[in-house]
């Protein structure tokens, strides 16, 4: 860092140098001469375009050969001088001015060939059935075709409006003649030509007249004026460059001596500063070999070396270590120290401004100054001080001048910050060495304490997988037999008392075990304000999202993140349904129904129901996409995998709700979730059995536990669950099954492993596998911290033994969660 400004001014130099040359050397001259040259060919292709158009015209060009050549030559000139430019902002204006006019004139070019065309080609049929017409032997068509023809040669050498109202009447009189029927092709022909030579001939003169408007040197003049000043800049900075080379030799000279004098400035500080440093290590050597009781006059030895180097009288040190001040003072012979001083500096220091190195350097006192004048009363009259870090009370380090005067002046006071941490350090370790027989014994003790934890950890370890074995028997036994049978609850008293013991084994733990969500009251309106947010970073940016809720409170029973995940899951398919910029609103409304209503498969009421409706202005769907959107898989996107909907009505009717669907094509949708509102209901008795809303749907799970019959037992839970599960006991085999296919599994179950390789073997996976969904048993959370859960790519806890509800509702949320996650990553890239 220190040699920055010295890079920093050689590569001024160096550059002030190369511009100097290349300004002096004039080397836009051959730039300024070939913009000339393209905007003198610019003009000249633009005129022969008009030249080339007027031919064509007249007749007497029969292609556009030559014009084509023009126009392309006319491009090339516009494009070496637009790349001649550069970066000069006035010539591009100016040029961007002349490629809006050859765009106009390449534009009515086109347009002219293109009708030129058809006006040659009616001519020539004009011509043709005129002369047939006139040999016709019905006299009237005859003076009628000669008309239309005179009407029409007066249109093609003057098209007014007058010539072409009388063209438009002779075409009118023939087309009201009765003509023989030999000559009634002749005619329709003769009309349909003539009309199109009346609407040609006007508007082709229209595109004439323009392109000979437009053709001026307006932009062209303003464009070689800008060139000429250029250039003429260009010669007068080449005349100024070489008095700036001459000033530029004479600032070097100058430059040359200035810094051989920092050189040999630099050379006597370097001096200083070895010499301080040979001080520094001095004391460092001292307070490496001082003792507790040699602390004191160590210290002072110290601090009469430092003030040496500094030319003080009085030098002290004082600190805080814990809650007693300890204070240090040297000064020379003949020279007290105030009373309370220094012990107030530790008050003072504070107050002063000592930079982001809380070193405070007064070589010497001004009285005018309030916190000088505090210091002259104290009879300083040079002090440096050098504060703990930040200002803190907790450790001062002070030098006084007080008969010489002033301090000597140093620039690299900053290197006492070095003799300050030596002696705090010294002093914090001679003072804190009684404590270290305490924090023996307390350490001591703290070793018994973790032996008996570990103990007691391992039991309850060891008391937990029995207690998981029988709570597991019993589930899968309860599915066995008949519900309300003696066996039945005999099973249930003993999952009762599993459960009991098993909270015991948390209690010792002291951990608390990750269940199923609770319901709870919740309040819609918070719930959609903590939602807005989660959307705001996944909606496309062509999409709005605004909510109109009602007056009322709207008070629901259920589980937040459920009813949560609905509204993401309708909004993001609203969101990815919309390819225009719109709109979704959200709209909550409370409802009293006095009768049962049927709403979509479902009957709801009576009772007070809350209706969330989500809108959306998109394609809208036909009735056979609505009879299916339900369904499981079911999907109309390339990209989708057919859950969102249908996990929304799994949750809503879990609440007791219902879902309506109103959509037309091209009419938008929207979807009404009616939620039972008001007071919970009664409470239920405990179902011990999986939710079937949690059942799986043959998803795959790969499964991985080192006990060989725990595994199985846990196969069986799975299976039981409705998934199919694929059992590991080695690390090995299951990073390399799921790296070999990707797709094959839908989620992953890592059991306890002692040691902490579970989240080893999680993170392994993920590495794998980034997008599986991996959940994690373990007999607590204690020592699984977010961060490296995150990490591991574990994205739910459930309690070790399994528990199959527990078990069923996590592989649930899992697999939306995934789902979702997938949808929410495709739309952010969407956008």
């Amino acid at each position: 860092m220190k040699s920055a400004p010295a890079v920093i001014s050689v590569a001024f130099v160096l550059g002030l140098l190369t511009w100097l040359l290349l300004h002096g050397l004039n080397i836009n001259s051959a730039r300024y001469d070939s913009q000339l040259r393209a905007l003198g060919d610019f003009t000249r292709f633009e005129r022969g375009m008009t030249r080339e158009v007027l031919t064509a015209r007249a007749g007497l060009s029969r292609n556009y050969d030559a014009l084509v050549n023009m126009v392309n030559a006319y491009d090339d000139a516009l494009t070496r001088l637009r790349d001649t430019a550069g970066l000069d902002a006035e010539q591009a204006r100016v040029i961007d001015v002349l490629s809006a006019r050859a765009d106009r004139q390449e534009s009515l070019i086109e347009r002219f060939k293109s009708r030129n065309a058809l006006l040659q080609n009616s001519f020539a049929y004009f011509g043709l059935f005129s002369d047939r017409l006139a040999a016709s032997e019905s006299r009237p068509v005859v003076t009628a075709a000669s008309a239309l023809a005179a009407a029409m040669l007066r249109l093609t050498l003057d098209t007014s409006d007058a010539a072409a109202r009388q063209v438009e009447d002779r075409l009118e009189e023939l087309a009201q003649l009765q003509a023989p029927p030999a000559e009634t092709d002749s005619v329709h022909a003769l009309l349909l030509h003539g009309q199109m030579l009346h609407d040609l001939l006007p508007d082709i003169d229209t595109i004439l007249k323009t392109l000979v408007a437009e053709s001026n040197n307006r932009e062209q003049d303003a464009m070689l004026a800008v060139i000429l000043k250029r250039q003429l800049a260009a010669r007068a900075s080449a005349r100024k460059t070489r008095l700036l080379q001459y000033i530029t030799s004479l600032l070097l000279l100058s430059g040359i001596i200035y810094f051989g004098m920092l050189l040999r400035k630099r050379a006597m500080a370097l001096r200083r500063r070895a010499a301080f440093e040979h001080v520094i290590a001095n004391i460092s050597m001292l307070f490496i070999n001082s003792s507790n009781d040699g602390i004191d006059a160590d210290v002072e030895m110290a601090l009469r070396q430092l003030a040496g180097c500094i030319g003080a009288d009085r030098a002290y040190f004082a600190c805080v270590v814990g809650t007693t001040m300890h204070t240090y003072r040297w000064s020379r012979d003949g020279i007290a120290f105030e009373p309370g001083w220094p012990e107030r500096v530790l008050s003072l220091a504070p107050r002063l401004d000592g930079g982001e190195d809380g070193i405070v350097y007064i070589p010497r006192m001004n009285a005018s100054h309030p916190h000088d004048a505090m210091l002259t009363e104290a009879g300083v009259s040079g002090w440096l001080c050098i504060m703990a870090a930040y200002g803190s009370r907790d450790g001062i380090l002070g030098f006084d001048a007080v008969r010489g005067g002033a301090l000597t002046y140093w620039s690299e006071v900053s290197l006492f910050r070095m003799a300050f941490d030596a002696i705090g350090n010294a002093i914090r370790r001679a003072r804190l060495e009684g404590e270290k027989e305490r924090l023996q014994a307390s350490l001591q003790q703290a070793r018994r304490m973790e032996t008996i934890g570990t103990f007691a950890s391992g039991i309850a370890h060891n008391f937990n997988n029995i207690v998981g074995a029988i709570l597991g028997h019993a589930e899968m036994a309860d599915a066995r037999v008949a519900p309300g049978s003696r066996p039945a609850a005999s099973l249930a008293e003993i999952r009762r008392a599993g459960e009991r013991a098993r909270e015991l084994v948390e209690q010792i733990l002291g951990f608390g075990r990750r269940g199923e969500g609770r319901r709870e009251r919740v309040c819609l309106r918070t719930l959609v304000d903590e939602t807005r947010s989660l959307l705001a970073a996944s909606l496309p940016s062509h999409v709005t999202f605004e909510v109109d809720e009602t007056a009322d409170i709207a008070i629901v029973t259920g589980e937040p993140a459920q009813l949560q995940q609905v509204i993401l899951n309708l909004c993001n398919n609203a969101a990815q349904a919309m390819k225009e910029p719109g709109r979704i609103e959200l709209r909550i409304k409370v409802h009293d129904l006095v009768k049962p209503l049927s709403i979509g498969r479902s009957e709801v009421g009576p009772g007070r129901f809350t209706v969330i409706s989500v809108a959306d202005p998109g394609p809208g769907m036909d009735e056979a996409t609505l009879e299916r959107i339900f369904e499981p898989f079911f999907t109309t996107r390339p990209d989708g995998n057919g859950l969102g909907l249908a996990t929304v009505r799994e949750i809503v009717e879990q609440h007791g709700g219902a879902v309506a669907v109103q959509s037309r094509p091209d009419a938008g949708t929207r979807f009404d979730i009616w939620l039972p509102s008001g007071e919970p209901v009664e409470p239920q008795p405990a179902q011990h059995g999986s939710d079937p809303a949690f059942l799986g749907a043959g998803e795959t799970v790969l499964v991985i536990d080192t006990d060989r019959r725990r595994l199985l037992r846990y196969e069986e839970i799975l299976a039981a669950l409705g998934y199919e599960p694929v059992g590991f006991t080695g690390l090995a085999e299951a990073i390399a099954a799921c790296r070999a296919a990707h797709a094959r599994f839908d989620a992953a179950l890592v059991c306890h492993l002692p040691g902490g390789s579970s989240l080893d073997l999680a993170a392994a996976l993920h590495d794998a596998a980034p997008a599986l969904p991996i959940i994690l048993a373990a007999p607590s959370t204690r020592d699984l911290a977010m961060p490296s859960l995150k990490t591991s790519g574990i994205t739910e806890l459930v309690h070790h033994p399994l528990a199959s509800a527990e078990l069923a509702s996590a592989l649930a949320r899992s697999l939306v969660s995934s789902a979702t996650s997938g949808r929410l990553r495709r739309a952010a890239g969407a956008s």
